[in-house]
């Protein structure tokens, strides 16, 4: 199955997630292009054969007990950017660090917010992704995309719902595969200045020598997580591998080899912050897969 693509079968996911956690995927599959993407796509369809699409890994918590069907990774062989005027226009796969240094090298602002996150700019636009008060609804005036039967179309970016940390397309399972992004032109150089002083920020605040998904969680309506999980105590706290950041509560670092410690470690969270402060964290980050 899936012969004429690069595809690894019983790929373990740890090595395809920044939380380097995660059983094994029946096939992990990586298009080249569009067209090889709506190829795999249509082979699944007739064949029955459940699909899960992700980017860079970069939001996710994989399961022990691994993917079943095939795993398409959209990063790698799907990234690129390209400038015309003011817009960017950047493949699905592409890094959102990448994209960022495209525009600041072609002189346009606009996406100084992205430097620093470490999915895909086709992902950000699914979750609507941002940071230091830029987010991906101020700047995407249209995607390409591609649904799970394999069928292509375009969106503006004023018709993808865009709310915080979400989209329509995350109801509509859909797939981007290109993103256009209107921009605003500047000096380069202060451009990589803005750049340089979020990037300094973030590792003054954010633990980045470990492995993680990001924030672990979405900020709740008038309050903000990282506070909610410091006021009940909780930096440091450990489930086996899995660890609430003593540098920044937001964030859950994976200092082991177990996701079923990780997900523990998680609904603890929860369950605590519920009972102390009566807010329920929402997940910002994706669970799949099988325990």
């Amino acid at each position: 199955m899936f012969e004429r693509f690069q595809t690894i079968p019983d790929a373990p996911m740890r090595d395809y997630t920044t939380l380097r956690l995660g059983g094994p995927a029946d096939w992990l599959i990586t298009p080249g292009n569009e067209e090889e993407l709506v190829l795999i796509l249509r082979e699944a369809e007739e064949n029955k054969i459940p699909v899960t699409v992700i980017g860079r890994g970069s939001n996710l918590l994989v399961l022990d007990g691994g993917i079943r069907g095939a795993v398409i990774r959209i990063a790698q062989g799907m990234r690129g950017c390209s400038v015309r005027g003011n817009r960017l226009l950047a493949e699905g796969g592409t890094p959102m660090s990448a994209a960022a240094a495209a525009a600041a090298e072609a002189g346009l602002t606009g996406l100084e917010f992205a430097s620093g996150i470490p999915g895909t700019v086709g992902g950000g636009v699914i979750m609507n992704a941002g940071a230091y008060g830029g987010e991906m609804s101020q700047v995407v005036a249209e995607v390409r995309l591609v649904s799970r039967r394999g069928e292509r179309s375009t969106l503006r970016g004023d018709e993808l719902g865009f709310s915080y940390r979400h989209s329509k397309l995350q109801e509509e399972d859909l797939i981007v595969t290109g993103v256009t992004f209107c921009l605003q032109n500047e000096n380069p150089d202060l451009i990589r200045e803005r750049m340089a002083e979020l990037k300094r920020k973030r590792a003054e605040k954010q633990p980045l020598d470990l492995p993680s998904a990001g924030s672990t969680f979405k900020r709740p309506e008038g309050a903000f997580a990282a506070a909610l999980i410091d006021q009940c105590g909780l930096k440091g706290l450990r489930v086996g591998g899995a660890m609430v950041s003593p540098k920044h509560a937001g964030f859950l670092v994976n200092t082991g080899n177990s996701a079923s410690d990780f997900l523990k470690l998680v609904r603890t969270v929860q369950e605590i912050v519920r009972e102390r402060t009566g807010i329920l964290l929402e997940t910002e980050i994706r669970i799949l897969g099988q325990e």
